[in-house]
């Protein structure tokens, strides 16, 4: 008898452990029991049966648990996927959200329609184009109203008087009447003598760094001059802070508008537009076939709380498609720098500094721009060879209180804000120039929490081509409030603004910032339409701090610069503790620099 009660044991000992697999298929059913044979439906069910075995102490959660989404097929969310400190896993025990094959499984925040009906969007005097009309799709019995479109896999681009990516000159910026003048004529040109012939008109405003995007109001037309005002809030934003705003007769010249979202504007194979009354999207003839509209801007939410982290969370071999950016249709967009926007901001009239910054001249308060998919107080929570495309503000955003993170060979293309955004940027409530912890009482309560800073990341081996193709001043990577960062070995190419950045602040003072190593990097056609940009960028003391065997090529010659103001590395506001060597950096071929300088510290360590 004892003999068998311990050859019982012996073979419990031996058996293997259960495989954690859950299998996902559009096909599924979510009251199947996820084998691979009967597939659940819908991620948030798989997720769901994952928490319910690790709460349950199954057997299957003793090892990692994998949730396998078909691969090749489409998942169309119609809400975020929520993960919260209930999902996580452990060291051992790891949540690995996955495919069953090699190819990605696509998880889309869009509506798939077909373009079929041709009708006429053509406006006299207008190129002679055939469009097709199409329905957008509805919700709640209204129109589902967007600011972005892909057909057939391509971005298609918001109907401009210019052509995409093209801009002409402001006659003039009056802050006093909140107007700005433009040539009468671009307005003529289309049969726009008042907003009541276009009024869903909006201005896209080139401001050196960034850009605002203005809902137009009214215009008057007096002689050679159109002169447009705009709605709120964005219309008190735009006039009352002070930077950056739009240049009038600078060294380069004026800064450049251009107008977009009217019918009138229809006159390329790429540009589409909607009527926001109806909801009737009109396509370029050549966009027949599968149109996808974004009805989601967010696709995955990852949030712990102040006291307790999602962790232990992989995300490998996935595709993240299709997110919306929804601000500027609703309330304007005008951003201070990488793509923040303004809350509030103004110029200090009187007795101008504050004690942590002698010379301030300003105030400004920013939001967090959208994004496809968000992170906060999270630990090993990673995205492995992801993908990130057909994104129309910020990709990939890890908020605030997160550590021990691996973002690493993943791509990332046709990003409208940035690829991938890290840390505190002082939104919400903190004036954005002032040190995060500022009195020796709040330096020793913020140390005191441990999920209040973002640190100890790889950023490694990704891929970023082709974003800010939305908001023209956000970043390829970019960092704010960070410490012990690792941005190796990453390819960044085709942004309009910097392409790697650091720091936030505009302060030399100790904000926790340090050792923050940015090494072996390729980067290239950056500042593409805006300036006093870097291939790598810079801002406020980050003692300990590395730039090492970077390749950065010289920076795109801007053709809406009003300065030359672009570097292969910038050194801006109060840069500080950094030591830089072995970097391979091209001239500014205009400026013959290879370092910008903005007021940077005594502790750099710059080789020449």
């Amino acid at each position: 008898m004892k003999n068998i009660f311990f050859s019982i044991l012996f073979l419990l000992a031996a058996a293997p452990v259960l495989a954690g697999e859950i299998y996902v298929s559009p096909s599924g059913d979510d009251a199947a029991d996820g084998t691979k044979s009967h597939p659940l439906k819908t991620v948030r069910c798989a997720l769901r049966m994952a928490r319910e075995w690790r709460r349950t102490s199954d057997p299957r959660s003793a090892e990692d648990i994998v949730i396998r989404l078909a691969s090749d097929a489409v998942f169309r969310l119609d809400e975020p996927l929520f993960l919260r400190p209930e999902d996580s896993g452990t060291q051992r025990s790891k949540t690995v959200i996955t495919t069953d094959g090699e190819a990605k499984a696509v998880i889309s925040g869009g509506v798939a329609l077909t373009a079929a009906a041709v009708g006429d969007a053509v406006a006299e005097g207008v190129k002679k184009s055939s469009y097709i009309t199409i329905d957008a799709p509805r919700h709640a019995g209204m129109p589902l109203f967007t600011r972005s479109l892909w057909a057939n896999g391509t971005k298609l681009h918001l109907a401009s008087h210019a052509g995409e990516m093209k801009m002409d000159a402001i006659k003039a910026f009056d802050a006093q009447s909140r107007t700005i003048t433009i040539p009468a004529s671009v307005l003529r040109r289309f049969n726009i003598n008042s907003i009541a012939d276009a009024p869903q008109l909006e201005m896209v405003v080139h401001q050196r760094w960034a850009i605002a995007i203005l809902r137009v109001a009214d215009i008057k037309i007096y002689g050679d001059d159109a002169v447009l005002s705009f709605m709120q809030p964005e219309s008190n934003i735009e006039f009352e802070h002070p930077w950056p705003q739009p240049v009038i007769g600078g060294e380069q010249g004026s800064s450049s508008f251009a107008l977009r979202n009217a019918r009138q504007f229809l006159d390329g194979a790429d540009e589409w537009w909607q009527d926001y009354q109806t909801g009737a999207i009109h396509l370029p003839s050549e966009a027949k076939g599968e149109v996808v509209v974004p009805r989601l801007s967010s696709l995955v939410v990852v949030s712990g709380s102040d006291y307790e982290r999602v962790h232990d969370i992989i995300f490998r071999n996935i595709s993240f498609e299709h997110a919306a950016w929804k601000r500027p249709a609703a309330m304007g967009h005008v951003t201070l720098q990488g793509g923040f926007p303004i809350i509030e901001a103004y110029k200090l009239v009187q007795h101008e500094g504050l004690p942590w910054a002698k010379t301030l001249e300003n105030q400004a308060w920013i939001e967090r721009p959208e994004a496809a998919v968000s992170v906060s107080r999270a630990q090993r929570v990673d995205f492995v060879q992801c993908q990130f495309s057909h994104l129309a503000s910020t990709a990939l955003d890890y908020v605030s209180g997160c550590a021990d993170v691996r973002i690493e060979e993943n791509d990332f293309s046709d990003i409208g804000g940035t690829a991938i955004l890290v840390g505190s940027f002082a939104e919400g409530a903190t004036e954005v120039h002032r040190p995060l912890a500022w009195t020796l009482e709040q330096k020793a309560m913020t140390e005191a929490r441990d999920m209040t800073y973002t640190e100890s990341f790889s950023i490694k081996a990704n891929t970023v081509d082709d974003a800010t193709n939305e908001d023209w001043g956000a970043v390829g990577i970019g960092c704010g409030f960070v410490r012990d960062m690792n941005i190796e070995g990453n390819t960044v190419s085709n942004v309009n603004y910097s392409g790697i950045a650091i720091g936030w602040g505009w302060t030399p003072e100790d904000t926790g910032m340090r050792n923050n190593r940015i090494v072996a990097n390729r980067v290239s056609q950056y500042a593409k339409m805006l300036y006093d940009a870097g291939g790598i960028y810079t801002m406020s003391n980050q003692p300990g701090s590395l730039i090492h065997d970077n390749d950065v090529a010289e920076p795109y010659a801007s053709p809406y610069a009003t300065n030359l103001r672009a570097f292969p590395i910038y050194f801006d506001a109060c840069t500080d503790g950094f030591k830089v060597f072995g970097n391979r950096l091209a001239t500014n071929a205009r400026l013959k620099e290879k370092y910008g300088y903005n007021t940077p510290g005594p502790a750099m360590d710059i080789e020449k």
